[in-house]
C-alpha cells in the first residue's frame, strides 16, 4: 500500500502545472496525481515522466467533492487558471473549499489580484481544518514578495517597488496565460503611484528594459509595458511603498508593438476585451516561435532611503536559460510543499506574501539553468544629483521633500497670481499658458520621474494647467538644471542654503537656438518654508522690454488624499 502523501495538481500537464509535477515527481516521497479535463493528455504526460506520476480525469469547474473524497489528497494545487475568470463563478474558491473540507492543504498559482487577495475569506475554514490555503504561490506575488522582503533590508523608507518580467520568445505559451494577459490589454489598470491610486491602460507605458547579472549573463533590452499582478494590490499596504509598479515585455518587438496597437480597440471601446481572441493570437504568436531566444527572466527593484538619508536602489535579478523559464512560477509551490512536509507553515488562508524566503527560491533553482543575483547602487533624485549631496542636505526638510521624487508625487495648496501690466506681457503669458491673475486659487502639482531620469511637472492653478520638463545634460556646468516649456528651454542655477533654494535663470533657447539677452526672460524664483512649516514658492518671471509676465506665489503640501493605505509590515 502506497502511504506517501498525495498531491493532486489541477492542470498538472499544463505549462506551469507540468513543471511543478516534474519537480515533485523527482522527489520520490510524494504520490503525484496529474489531473485535468483530458485523460489522454494526462496519461501521455505521466508516461513521459516514466510512470512517476498518476493521471486523473478531473474537471475543476465541476463539483470536485466526489473526486477529492475518493482520493483523499494531502495537498491540492490549482495550476489551471485563468484565475481572472473565476470571478464569473458563484464560488470562485470552490476547489479550495472542497480541499479544506476533505482535510487537504490548498495552494494555487494565481496571478490575479482580486482572486489572490480574496483567499482570506477561507481563513476560518482553514484554521478549523488546521490546514493552509495559500494563493499566489507563483512568480507573483510569492517570489516578488520574498525579493522585496530581502531587498528592503537597510532601508528606512520604501519609495518604489517595481517588478519586470521578460520571458524568452521560445517559452511555451499556455492558453490560460494568454487569456489572463489579453483580458487586461487596453483595459483600465489601477496603479499605486505616489501614494494614490491612478489608472492607466493595460499594456501601455512603453519602455525599454533588460536584465543583467554581475557575471555578465544578460537578457537583451526589449520593450516592456504595464500589466496587472497581485503585487499592485497587495504591496502598498504590505510594505508601505509610495509606488508599486509591474511590467512585462515580449522579446520580439513586432509582437509587443502589435499587442500595444491591438490594445487601442478596448481603449476606444471598439471591443470590450481581447480575451476571446486568445486562441487565434496564440496561433499567430506560435508562428514566430523559432525567432528570438530561450532566455528570459525577471527583476525586482526596491528604491528608498537608508537610515542616513541616502537614496539606494536594491535589485534582485533572475535569468533562466534553455527554455526553463516556465519552471520559475512552479518553484514557490514546490518550496511550500517542502515546508508543509516539515510542518513549518501555520494554518490559515492568505496570499503568499510571507511564507517563503528568497533563499528558498534561490536554493530550489540551483538544479535548473537558472541564475540569480543581487545588487545595490545609488539612486539619487534629479535635484540631489545636480546639486550634490552637501548642497541638497543644506535645504530645510520641506524643500527637500518637494524634490524627493523617485516615481510620482502629488502636492496641493493655494496660490496668488499676479499678471503683467501691458498687453504684450499678457500675450506672452497666454502663449506660455501661464494662469491669469487671481487673488487666491487652488493649486495641484503632479510630479513624475521619467525613465531617463528627467522629471515632468504638471501644474494646475484652478482650471488652468501648464507643464514643464526638468533635466540635466552631461555638458551642463555643475549645479545647473534645464527646464523646458514646449519649444523653449532654460538653464537654471540651484544655489541653496538653510533658508531654501533659489533658481536664477542663466540662459534660454528657442528650438535649440540661443536667445539674445534682450529676449531672455528674467526669473526670480525662491523655495522656502513658512512659519507653519509648509513648502512655499515664489516665481516672478519678466522680460527685459516688457517687465513682469507673471508672478505666482503660494504654498504646497503632499496631497492628503494620497495617504498610504494601512501599513502592515511583514516580518
Amino acid at each position: 500500500m502506497d502511504i506517501r502523501p498525495v498531491v493532486l495538481i489541477a492542470g498538472g500537464y499544463g505549462v506551469f502545472g507540468g513543471r511543478l509535477a516534474r519537480l515533485l515527481a523527482a522527489r520520490g516521497d510524494l504520490r503525484v496525481v496529474v489531473a485535468g479535463r483530458s485523460l489522454a493528455s494526462a496519461r501521455a504526460f505521466c508516461e513521459a515522466l516514466g510512470g512517476k506520476a498518476e493521471p486523473l480525469l478531473f474537471d475543476r469547474d465541476a463539483d470536485p467533492m466526489p473526486t477529492l473524497r475518493a482520493l483523499r489528497p494531502w495537498c491540492v494545487v490549482d495550476a489551471a487558471g485563468p484565475f481572472q475568470a473565476y470571478g464569473e463563478e458563484v464560488d470562485p474558491y470552490r476547489l479550495a473549499h472542497a480541499a479544506l473540507a476533505c482535510g487537504a492543504h490548498y495552494l494555487d498559482l494565481s496571478d490575479d489580484a482580486d482572486f489572490t487577495a480574496g483567499i482570506t475569506q477561507l481563513d476560518e475554514a482553514a484554521h478549523m481544518a488546521q490546514r493552509v490555503a495559500i494563493s499566489g504561490a507563483s512568480t507573483v506575488p510569492a517570489i516578488s514578495a520574498a525579493a522585496v522582503r530581502t531587498l528592503r533590508e537597510g532601508l528606512a523608507r520604501i519609495d518604489v517597488i517595481e517588478s519586470v518580467v521578460l520571458p524568452g520568445n521560445r517559452a511555451p505559451r499556455g492558453l490560460s496565460v494568454m487569456r489572463a494577459i489579453l483580458a487586461q490589454v487596453g483595459r483600465p489598470l489601477r496603479l499605486w503611484r505616489g501614494g494614490d491610486w491612478t489608472e492607466v491602460p493595460g499594456w501601455s507605458g512603453l519602455r525599454r528594459d533588460g536584465l543583467e547579472l554581475r557575471d555578465g549573463t544578460r537578457v537583451a533590452s526589449r520593450w516592456s509595458s504595464y500589466i496587472g499582478s497581485p503585487d499592485l494590490r497587495l504591496f502598498p499596504a504590505a510594505f508601505g511603498a509610495r509606488s508599486v509598479l509591474f511590467r512585462a515585455g515580449l522579446e520580439l518587438s513586432l509582437l509587443h508593438w502589435s499587442l500595444w496597437l491591438l490594445g487601442w480597440l478596448p481603449r476606444l471601446r471598439v471591443v470590450r476585451s481581447l480575451e476571446p481572441w486568445a486562441r487565434a493570437l496564440r496561433w499567430i504568436a506560435d508562428r514566430f516561435e523559432r525567432f528570438g531566444s530561450d532566455r528570459g527572466g525577471m527583476r525586482v527593484d526596491v528604491i528608498g532611503r537608508d537610515n542616513d538619508g541616502h537614496a539606494r536602489r536594491h535589485t534582485w535579478t533572475l535569468i533562466a536559460e534553455r527554455g526553463d523559464g516556465p519552471y520559475v512560477p512552479a518553484l514557490p509551490s514546490a518550496c511550500l510543499i517542502d515546508r508543509l512536509l516539515r510542518g513549518e507553515l501555520a494554518p490559515g488562508a492568505r496570499a503568499c506574501l510571507d511564507d517563503l524566503q528568497l533563499g528558498d527560491i534561490e536554493a530550489a533553482s540551483v538544479v535548473l539553468p537558472i541564475r540569480c543575483g543581487r545588487q545595490a547602487a545609488s539612486a539619487e533624485t534629479l535635484y540631489e544629483r545636480v546639486m550634490g549631496r552637501a548642497e541638497w542636505s543644506r535645504m530645510p526638510e520641506p524643500v527637500r521633500d518637494a524634490h524627493d521624487l523617485f516615481d510620482q508625487r502629488v502636492f496641493v495648496g493655494e496660490a496668488r497670481i499676479s499678471a503683467g501690466g501691458n498687453a504684450l506681457a499678457w500675450i506672452v503669458a497666454r502663449v506660455m499658458r501661464f494662469p491669469p491673475a487671481i487673488e487666491c486659487t487652488p493649486v495641484r502639482v503632479t510630479m513624475q520621474r521619467n525613465h531617463d531620469g528627467s522629471e515632468t511637472w504638471t501644474r494646475a492653478f484652478g482650471r488652468h494647467r501648464f507643464g514643464s520638463t526638468l533635466s540635466r545634460r552631461d555638458s551642463d556646468p555643475p549645479g545647473r538644471i534645464r527646464e523646458r516649456f514646449g519649444p523653449m528651454s532654460f538653464r537654471l542655477a540651484l544655489p541653496a542654503d538653510e533658508s531654501g533654494l533659489r533658481m536664477p535663470l542663466e540662459r534660454g533657447q528657442w528650438l535649440g537656438i540661443p536667445l539674445p539677452g534682450w529676449l531672455t526672460p528674467r526669473s526670480d524664483t525662491r523655495e522656502f518654508v513658512d512659519a507653519q512649516g509648509r513648502f512655499c514658492f515664489d516665481v516672478d518671471i519678466s522680460l527685459p522690454l516688457l517687465g513682469r509676465v507673471v508672478r505666482y506665489e503660494g504654498w504646497l503640501q503632499p496631497d492628503a488624499a494620497a495617504a498610504l493605505p494601512a501599513i502592515t509590515m511583514l516580518g
